[in-house]
């Protein structure tokens, strides 16, 4: 299915300069799921999650909050929902373990913590294996940079030090769903029963909306709509400071080796956030300034889907690339890349958003999980290719 077909790519923000502009934008995961094969109670649960999740980015951005903290909201929201790959829900490893990666990307430093570097604006976690909600573990490391001054760190050492910081850490068996146990044992041609796996509990804190997908994801005869997935959740935002910040979080491909890293913790890969001082004469800059347009340019990317081709080409970066040299358009930008990945055979997906608030969402597969919420506070979703984004 060529990308160079998706009728659903960007989304101009509407917004006059005088307006706050603050825009979220989210994915759950691209891959394999088709409409034939799904009923009305299965896209209803999926909407509704990423409903929810907008919804809990949206507060954090109209209440003046950082890029960074809405998008982090965003992407727990679908970390706690066992519906996508990534948190309780991930993929098992060829092993039967859930090892989860996660990254987080600002544009500029947050206004919070205006003593940050300039130069420090990411960090990544990847073969995570006991925290609850591996978002929480990147932001506080990158806000830690005494701790970890690295951009990428894994494992046990990386679990301890987000321990040190007061981040969650639960037993593995939390991870556990047994749609996901099902589909890994039937994917290494094993028999599904019975099932071994220790049954995972929920937390008193965890709210009644989780509590009852839970349940539809637990039932024995539930299928999740992407089957044998390779996607990730992931969020990017626009704050009214013009910062952006990218989210991302997976457990990777269903029966990946063990020890295998994706490119959602590789930089430029699978994420990337970054700004740049337009390049133009004095009668454009004087035009934008007229415009009350800023000097500066700006895009946030998430990827979903098969990581590995995001790895070789450099997805994510590539987009900024193409948007600062080439003069291309986020839409321009971002559908090339994409058709890139598809000649290559790399199945998935993007979201995108520019400084502008233009936002950009192109696939090259049957489907994606995507969202987008404004200043109005309607979510809109979809998930197939064909679908336009629009209220539950």
């Amino acid at each position: 299915m060529p990308a160079s077909k998706n009728a659903n790519s960007t989304l101009k923000s509407g917004k006059k300069s005088a307006e706050p502009n603050y825009v979220l934008v989210i994915h759950g995961g691209a891959g394999t799921m088709i409409r034939e094969g799904s009923t009305p109670e299965q896209r209803a649960a999926y909407r509704a999650a990423l409903s929810r999740a907008l919804k809990a980015g949206y507060e954090v951005l109209k209440s003046g909050g950082e890029a960074m903290d809405a998008a982090v909201e965003a992407v727990s929201v679908m970390e706690d929902c066992p519906l996508f790959n990534s948190g309780h829900g991930a993929v098992f490893n060829v092993a039967g373990k859930i090892e989860l990666e996660t990254s987080l990307m600002v544009s500029k430093p947050p206004a919070s913590h205006p003593a940050m570097p300039s130069s420090r604006r990411g960090s990544s976690v990847t073969l995570i294996t006991h925290t609850r909600n591996p978002s929480h573990l990147a932001r506080a490391l990158y806000l830690a940079p005494q701790l970890a001054p690295h951009p990428m760190l894994s494992g046990a050492a990386a679990e301890a030090t987000g321990a040190s910081l007061g981040v969650l850490q639960v037993d593995p068996s939390y991870f556990w769903t047994e749609a996901r146990w099902r589909e890994h044992r039937r994917g290494l041609g094993l028999p599904e029963d019975p099932v071994e796996y220790p049954r995972p509990e929920i937390s008193d804190d965890t709210n009644s909306e989780t509590t009852e997908v839970a349940s539809l994801s637990d039932d024995k005869t539930w299928e999740p709509l992407d089957l044998m997935p390779t996607g990730t959740v992931g969020a990017v935002a626009l704050d009214i400071r013009g910062c952006i910040a990218a989210v991302t979080s997976t457990g990777g491909r269903t029966n990946k080796l063990v020890g295998r890293v994706g490119d959602t913790p590789v930089m430029g890969c699978g994420f990337w956030a970054e700004e740049w001082e337009r390049d133009s004469g004095f009668v454009k800059r004087t035009w934008d300034r007229l415009r009350g347009k800023s000097k500066y340019e700006g895009v946030g990317v998430s990827g979903t889907g098969d990581g590995d081709y995001y790895i070789r080409r450099a997805a994510a970066s590539n987009i900024a690339r193409r948007m600062q040299y080439l003069g291309e358009s986020l839409n321009e930008a971002t559908q090339n890349v994409i058709d890139d990945l598809f000649k290559e055979g790399g199945m998935g997906g993007v979201i995108a958003l520019d400084r502008d608030g233009n936002v950009a969402l192109p696939l090259n597969c049957s489907g994606m999980y995507r969202g987008v919420i404004r200043p109005d506070g309607v979510p809109l979703t979809a998930i197939f290719f064909d679908e336009q984004l629009s209220e539950l």
